[in-house]
């Protein structure tokens, strides 16, 4: 009987401890409006995902007008950071890696920011640059990518700046980019450039205007109109704004994350989805439960951003991305650590 017993308690061991040996994987991607952390572990095809977190932090609020970031914004934050470093507590991690964009960049407080929330939460982020946010961003939209079109345009809206990245399917049938645009363009950006609740439809004229002057010569070095006439192109769109917009279009009851992402919308649908919004009263906003009281105030901004961009490049149909820099981050991690055993 003992030896039976035996046998079982090293059956549930074994099991146990293989279990325990599954590698886990962390990102968090710190951008200028929203704090979001990703927890996973590999799988043959890529990752399985354990556990994910995002929260509005609005951490680039107020930096336009005196280009630091403010202590209510700081303290928000940290707060966002200690619920992601209490939820990493439960995990034994292989690899980490934590990151912040374009408000960390921008600020004459970001590296001060960046020791602070090391003594404050134990996280160690590093501001990196918009290279390399592009560079992660593409990574993580790579399933999304259509293999028989030959390149992507990859842009992620975001609240302090806009990326744009032009990529280009290898022979390898790996994704490759070729250029990488930051402008200082984003929703939290442009809903403080202009007073009240919403964007006038001049103003609204106008941020479209700007974001096509920033858009010209990236046209102009890299041809994407030619290659637009190809046929060879697809747009990849990545952002709070074009999930939302997604949902809205859907008419979610709530948001669907397994919906959204992929979805593929013409710009018909995507002018149709502004306009509603455009009508749609600002309370209406606050409560529609896609929208709400954290992005009412920057869902106009997004659509001229985008429309400026769908615009430079009449594409027609955008694949709205619900993953971006947190799952690049995830898959440059794995790789990593698979180079580094198989040379072991």
């Amino acid at each position: 009987m003992n030896k039976i017993v035996g046998k079982l308690y090293k059956k549930r061991r074994s099991f146990k401890d293989k279990k325990s040996l599954t590698p886990v994987f962390a990102a968090i991607d710190l951008g200028t409006t929203n704090c979001r952390l990703l927890v996973a572990t590999p799988t043959p095809t890529g990752f399985a995902v354990k556990e994910t977190f995002s929260r509005i932090t609005r951490l680039g609020e107020g930096l336009v007008s005196d280009g630091i970031l403010s202590e209510r914004a700081i303290k928000r934050t940290i707060f966002a950071l200690k619920l992601c470093a209490k939820r990493l507590e439960k995990y034994k991690t292989v690899r980490t890696r934590f990151v912040a964009t374009e408000a960390c960049r921008r600020a004459k407080n970001g590296p001060d920011f960046i020791a602070r929330v090391k003594k404050e939460t134990g996280l160690n982020l590093e501001i990196i640059s918009f290279e390399e946010e592009c560079r992660l961003g593409v990574a993580g939209c790579v399933p999304l990518i259509n293999r028989n079109i030959r390149h992507a345009l990859v842009f992620d809206i975001g609240g302090g700046s806009t990326e744009v990245s032009l990529a280009k399917i290898d022979e390898k049938n790996q994704a490759v980019i070729e250029g990488v645009l930051s402008f200082p363009l984003g929703v939290i950006t442009v809903s403080e450039a202009f007073t009240g609740k919403g964007l006038s439809s001049a103003a609204y004229r106008a941020v479209v205007k700007k974001v096509l002057s920033y858009l010209q010569p990236f046209e102009k070095h890299y041809g994407i109109l030619k290659i637009i006439e190809q046929g060879d192109i697809q747009m990849i769109a990545m952002s709070g704004t074009v999930t939302t917009i997604g949902a809205f279009h859907l008419g979610l009851p709530v948001y669907n994350r397994a919906v959204v992402d992929g979805l593929a919308l013409s710009y018909e649908d995507l002018a149709r989805a502004k306009r509603k919004l455009e009508k749609l009263p600002y309370a209406q906003k606050e409560a529609h439960p896609c929208i709400g009281p954290q992005r009412a105030d920057l869902s106009l901004p997004g659509c001229a951003i985008l429309q400026g961009i769908c615009e430079m490049w009449p594409i027609g149909e955008v694949t709205i991305a619900d993953r971006g820099l947190r799952e690049g981050i995830v898959l440059d991690l794995i790789r990593k650590e698979n180079a580094e055993a198989g040379k072991r």
